[in-house]
């Protein structure tokens, strides 16, 4: 029975890694390495094109990283984190039964992770993705950027530039110097990643840069209105003024 070919892409933003796992991967005919990407704009835009059946997978890149990576991308390649993460937060990888190779590794420990990765594709076996990148961004707390893909756009959004984030159904909508963004995210989970020193949940629709406050003035018997810079008036709930008067 002639073996399935899996189509693979490497992703690591130093060309030694990749001239070193291509090499390793020479020793495997069912190994088909389609593309390589040297930075995670580009993996994005790659992986979507080529919708491969494998990727390897660097953490720590610039411009994007390996979790991030992840966030963008619409399809559900078999991926392989090639890290050189400590052992700390490798844990996350095992509790949720990611393969992985922390390098330096060797042939024989690669020829480990393409079996499992075998197993995986040949039973049609998803790796549960989302729980890792969740376990991700809780070792990146504080936020530091948001990502918004739009098309084949990838929005690159610093937190300092936000000014507020209102709920909208399953979505949140990041308001930043005068624009809208839409990201398909839970207002809770965004709350908890944002610099608490900075920004607060002032509504159960909204959650608010402090340093954009220009005056906060009384809306009603229990409610108030915070009047930003740029003259927008959001509502601030009791329990919302409660944990401001902390901040301000």
């Amino acid at each position: 029975m002639q073996q399935k070919i899996i189509r693979t892409i490497l992703i690591d933003d130093e060309e030694p890694a990749r001239i070193i796992l291509r090499e390793y991967l020479s020793a495997f005919p069912d190994i088909e390495i389609t593309a390589e990407c040297s930075n995670g704009f580009d993996a994005v835009k790659t992986i979507g094109e080529l919708d491969p059946d494998l990727i390897f997978l660097d953490i720590q890149m610039p411009k994007l990283n390996g979790f991030e990576v992840l966030e963008l991308i619409e399809q559900q390649p078999a991926v392989i984190f090639a890290t050189a993460y400590d052992q700390y937060a490798l844990r996350a990888f095992e509790v949720h039964a990611a393969d992985y190779l922390l390098k330096p590794f060797s042939a024989e420990r690669l020829a480990e992770a393409l079996d499992r990765v075998r197993e995986r594709i040949k039973k049609h076996d998803k790796l549960p993705l989302q729980p890792i990148i969740a376990a991700a961004r809780i070792n990146a707390i504080p936020l530091e950027r948001v990502l918004i893909k739009e098309g084949s756009k990838v929005h690159v959004i610093p937190v300092d530039r936000i000014d507020y984030i209102e709920a909208q159904d399953d979505y949140i909508s990041i308001k930043t110097e005068g624009k809208s963004c839409l990201k398909q995210q839970r207002m809770a989970e965004m709350e908890k990643a944002l610099d608490q020193t900075k920004f607060v949940r002032v509504h159960r629709s909204y959650i608010l840069n402090i340093e954009r406050i220009a005056r906060i003035e009384l809306y009603a018997k229990d409610s108030r209105m915070a009047i930003l810079k740029d003259g927008t008036k959001l509502l601030i709930s009791r329990s919302g003024y409660d944990k401001l008067k902390t901040m301000l």
